[in-house]
């Protein structure tokens, strides 16, 4: 692969969740950076985007978050990272996340995390973005959004070839594989 390899995060900014996904988000991280890949995220200062970030920084890697300027105004920046982006808003935020990388993981989130995953895997199907999305379904957190799209596979809402725009892992270890495989795939092909 010529250049960095940089793969974006989409992950929960809450942190009061279990901690059992905070260890996994940490794992990710930390499993990046030894790929010698960079890690893009939302620049959060908590939740699974703040141990994603310090699971990178633990072993040297790059961590760049974009983020609104008004939540670096409302204190929800992590000042840690190697490069912190700053964008006028939401959409931006999202857009350059996408272009910047090279992959996507998915990891258990609310409403932000799931629209961000939701509008990458829209994006696949439609043929205007060629990247590997990944689903991080740590606990089983994605069953109900996995079992969902099936539904709307099996009652011919969307193409049954739209399956093909993500692959889902269990544990960090297996998602990371799973990149491997797909990013070495595309270079392949080229």
């Amino acid at each position: 692969m010529k250049g960095k390899t940089t793969i974006c995060v989409y992950c929960a900014s809450s942190g009061n969740i279990d901690q059992g996904y905070k260890d996994d988000a940490y794992t990710l991280g930390r499993l990046i950076a030894a790929q010698g890949w960079e890690l893009v995220n939302g620049a959060g200062n908590e939740g699974l985007m703040a141990a994603a970030s310090d699971g990178a920084l633990s072993v040297q890697g790059t961590v760049t978050g974009v983020i609104p300027t008004f939540m670096v105004q409302a204190g929800w920046c992590h000042h840690g990272l190697t490069e912190i982006v700053q964008t006028q808003h939401m959409h931006e935020r999202k857009q350059l996340m996408a272009e910047m990388s090279d992959a996507c993981i998915a990891l258990p989130g609310g409403c932000g995390t799931l629209e961000e995953l939701m509008e990458v895997i829209t994006w696949k199907t439609l043929g205007i973005y060629s990247k590997p999305i990944v689903i991080l379904n740590t606990n089983g957190y994605y069953q109900p959004l996995l079992d969902m799209l099936q539904k709307a596979m099996d009652e011919r809402f969307m193409n049954e070839k739209c399956r093909d725009a993500w692959t889902v892992a269990s544990t960090p270890e297996q998602a990371v594989k799973q990149l491997t495989e797909q990013l070495e795939k595309q270079t392949n092909s080229h």
